[in-house]
């Protein structure tokens, strides 16, 4: 989905990302009805950003405010991250068309930081998209061109072509702001290339709208006449009071350049109308610099003075010191919140290596101890194998030495007793040879007789 806005008379892109399958078609009071049969969670929060979207899409920004103030709010209280970077996108739009530059971009970079955290590339993509479109508002240029290139980047790498081709649009526009037509037309025909490849009739009449810008410029009255009336009939019939807006501007401001003041009176009265409705700042300060444009045309110096004052308020409204001094501050914010990131990543990679060499080296301590205690547990058992073993020798030992003093024992009782078995042997011989003597002597001492 894309919406319009104009600054200096020219038609500016705005993408929503991933809001781009919602339907003009929503209905606020289904929507309503949701969210008050919503719980506090993630769909009461989508919800009501769809209101906040479709009130945007009417260019009706002070009644989609609360909606997205409140979808943030509960975004935030559970930790919804994609909730909050949907309602800070939406918000930043509508504080962008009120004027509220330094909340416009406070919102885009809270988007942005929570879609890069996320790698949601199209959401990035359209953040840079409308970071550029702000910093363009604020004729800061050099910034604009460098966020839609990173837009058209991203684009081109996820393959969106309707994306690509707005982010050309809007490079397109950036190069007009700065008086350099040649590219200004040159990023115009290749989105109105690309458009014309898909079909995509609305972003055709945004090229032509644009185109027409270049035509005024180069003095080609006619030609830009004819896309500005062919613009306003599509934006009557989508009756998108923003883009009536825009185109009634434009035509108020052509026709000025054409002489036709009364159709130049009657353009920029509606114009003046239709945005004082829609609370659109922007393009308040430009009607009034088209009124005043015309009443010195038509030598109302009166109504020219009266209408530059009003012209150069909201311009100083819009673009004073202090919006310029808080869009640098979100900037700076933005920077350094990204190195910020950056470096508590960085941080938390060489955590992550700490901690996996902490980790490597307690396995390593762990292996040792238990390698210790598998040693010390195999010394042990081994020691006392190595003391039941010596147990046992010496017990052996002892009764050898026990069996051998026995048989040492038995040996020396064996030998006395065969010593005296001996010795007796001895006497009984001895005793055998004196009985026969005497048994001899006593035959003889018989016979004798």
């Amino acid at each position: 989905m894309v919406l319009r806005y104009m600054k200096n008379g020219l038609l500016v892109l705005v993408c929503f990302g991933s809001y781009i399958a919602f339907s003009q078609e929503s209905k606020i009071d289904s929507l309503l009805s949701l969210v008050k049969a919503d719980k506090e969670d993630t769909s009461k929060v989508l919800h009501l950003n769809l209101i906040c979207f479709e009130y945007i899409l009417q260019g009706e920004y002070y009644k989609g405010l609360p909606f997205g103030k409140q979808g943030l709010e509960l975004a935030g209280k559970i930790k919804f991250d994609k909730g909050i970077s949907k309602t800070s996108g939406s918000l930043g739009l509508i504080y962008m068309n009120q004027g509220n530059y330094s909340e416009a971009l406070k919102s885009h970079y809270t988007a942005l930081k929570i879609r890069e955290k996320l790698n949601d590339k199209s959401g990035i993509a359209a953040s840079h998209l409308n970071i550029g479109n702000v910093y363009r508002l604020l004729d800061n240029y050099t910034s604009a061109i460098a966020s839609y290139k990173s837009s058209l980047s991203i684009y081109k790498d996820i393959k969106d072509k309707q994306r690509e081709a707005d982010a050309y649009m809007c490079l397109g526009n950036a190069y007009y702001g700065l008086n350099n037509n040649n590219d200004a037309l040159k990023n115009y025909f290749i989105s109105l290339k690309i458009y014309e490849e898909i079909d995509y009739k609305q972003g055709i009449r945004i090229v032509n709208s644009n185109t027409a810008n270049i035509y005024r410029a180069l003095g080609n009255y006619n030609e830009s006449l004819k896309l500005r009336i062919a613009t306003l009939k599509i934006d009557e019939e989508s009756g998108n009071k923003e883009s009536m807006t825009n185109s009634y501007i434009n035509l108020g401001q052509l026709y000025i350049d054409m002489h036709k003041l009364n159709d130049a009176e009657y353009n920029l009265n509606k114009a003046l109308v239709l945005s004082k409705e829609t609370g659109y700042k922007d393009a308040i300060k430009e009607t009034y610099k088209g009124l005043f444009l015309l009443d010195s045309a038509k030598a109302n110096y009166k109504g020219a003075f009266e209408n530059l004052k009003l012209y150069m308020l909201y311009r100083d409204s819009l673009e004073n010191e202090e919006t310029q001094k808080n869009t640098l501050q979100a900037t700076l914010q933005y920077e350094f919140d990204k190195k910020e990131i950056a470096a508590k990543a960085e941080q938390d990679k060489l955590n992550v290596i700490n901690e996996e060499e902490k980790q490597k080296q307690q396995i390593v301590i762990y292996f040792v101890v238990g390698l210790f205690i598998v040693v010390l547990i195999f010394s042990i058992f081994i020691y006392n194998r190595f003391r039941i073993t010596n147990k046992q020798k010496a017990t052996i030992e002892e009764q050898k030495l026990l069996v051998d003093n026995a048989y040492k024992s038995l040996h020396e009782k064996n030998k006395e007793v065969m010593d005296s078995i001996h010795y007796a042997q001895k006497i009984q011989r001895a005793l055998i040879t004196s009985e026969k003597y005497i048994n001899n002597k006593l035959n003889q001492l018989i016979k004798n007789k």
